[in-house]
């Protein structure tokens, strides 16, 4: 497959699915966000949990998040008395050119003046971003981001190493593929820089997980720390953990580091394998990754997860047959054909390949036909940062 379908937007790029998002800057307008949600087709609802002033992490993501080309138009719903305000994300989404709009709580006569004058104007963005028409395109328009959580000892083996090679077929299609979680690169820096295209770009890789490590350090956490989880699937080490995980991006070279933090906010500016900075947390991972630009997901877990996503298909591959056996409801891909012997490794990526350009085209994932729409931002603790000397 050397295409897919999807929707083209003002900007240029290319959304796989045509949501209405609902963005609350802050969770006390959340609630009313979610009731005008609730009563539009396609619309979603989205918030954040660290407060009602400016955060430039938050901002960054929730800005990020309304710009992902699946996304085709964004309502925002503010209190009104906050200094993250609607207005600010608003005029940073504006320049993609997609519609949207804001009611304001305090401003519009409370709960219901402001859920009855939202849905109207949600209802007016759903009827310009119907008329959008899925068409073909190169596979060079497509950004997956990759990611594992609930890893076991198949994850390293199987998984993780087939999503690879999904990863580098895309690569070589042109495509662009995001990694991130740091805290899970312990242990491999060496062999990162290796494949960094220029001795700045090896530098910031040793630069970013040598900070993960110092965090880790800092909250009295052995940087060496794995969950109960991954340690009851088999895994003994972060390094073993690591040298499985770092797996999922394939084998090309890495094209740079992606900050985000309070000072910057990256996003790929070429295609091919980009690592960001972000955390470990499974769902934020992914939403930062998704703001970043990534339309679409590759999930790998072991033990078993659940984990969606509420703009972007997460499709879930698992390298441990009796997981794919016990949730199957929730797993799209069984990887654990290679450990059986009864597939090789590069036919169930082709196979993961395949069906990403499928996912991508309007295929459902698990996760969606299930109605899962999760969402979560991590920001770094600014005090902490500071005493660590990671921020001004």
């Amino acid at each position: 497959m050397t295409e897919f379908y999807g929707f083209e937007r003002q900007d240029g790029s290319v959304g796989l699915r045509n949501h209405l998002l609902v963005i609350a800057p802050i969770d006390c307008s959340f609630e009313p966000a979610k009731r005008i949600a609730a009563q539009v087709e396609g619309a979603v609802a989205v918030t954040q949990y660290y407060g009602c002033g400016i955060n430039e992490m938050v901002l960054n993501n929730l800005v990020g998040t309304g710009c992902n080309p699946n996304v085709a138009g964004v309502l925002l719903v503010g209190l009104g008395c906050e200094t993250l305000t609607s207005e600010l994300i608003a005029e940073r989404i504006a320049s993609t050119g997609k519609p949207l709009d804001i009611v304001i709580c305090q401003r519009d006569g409370g709960t219901l003046k402001t859920i009855e004058d939202g849905v109207r104007k949600l209802r007016k963005i759903a009827q310009e971003a119907s008329e959008a028409k899925r068409e073909p395109f190169p596979l060079n328009k497509l950004i997956l981001a990759v990611e594992c959580g609930g890893s076991d000892a198949t994850s390293g083996l199987a998984a993780n190493p087939a999503v690879g090679v999904a990863s580098d077929l895309l690569i070589e299609e042109g495509g662009t593929v995001i990694i991130s979680e740091p805290q899970e690169m312990t242990g491999t820096e060496h062999i990162l820089a290796q494949r960094a295209i220029n001795e700045n770009v090896s530098k910031k890789i040793y630069e970013m997980i040598s900070r993960q490590e110092q965090r880790m350090k800092a909250m009295g956490v052995d940087s060496r720390f794995m969950s109960k989880g991954n340690i009851d699937g088999g895994l003994t080490t972060i390094e073993e953990k690591s040298l499985g995980a770092i797996r999922k991006g394939g084998t090309k070279p890495i094209q740079g580091v992606l900050e985000n933090n309070r000072k910057a906010f990256d996003k790929p500016t070429c295609n091919g394998l980009w690592i960001q900075d972000g955390t470990g947390w499974d769902v934020a991972s992914v939403t930062h990754m998704v703001a970043a630009g990534a339309q679409i997901v590759a999930f790998t877990t072991g033990r078993g997860s659940t984990v969606g996503h509420a703009i972007a298909p997460v499709l879930k591959i698992t390298g441990n047959p009796e997981t794919y056996a016990r949730m199957e409801d929730n797993m799209d891909i069984n990887a654990g054909t290679i450990l059986d012997g009864s597939e090789s490794l590069n036919s169930v990526g082709e196979r993961i390949f395949n069906a990403l350009v499928e996912t991508a085209s309007g295929k459902m994932t698990k996760a969606e036909a299930l109605g899962y729409k999760d969402f979560a931002i991590f920001s770094t603790d600014r005090i902490s940062e500071r005493m660590l000397g990671f921020c001004d």
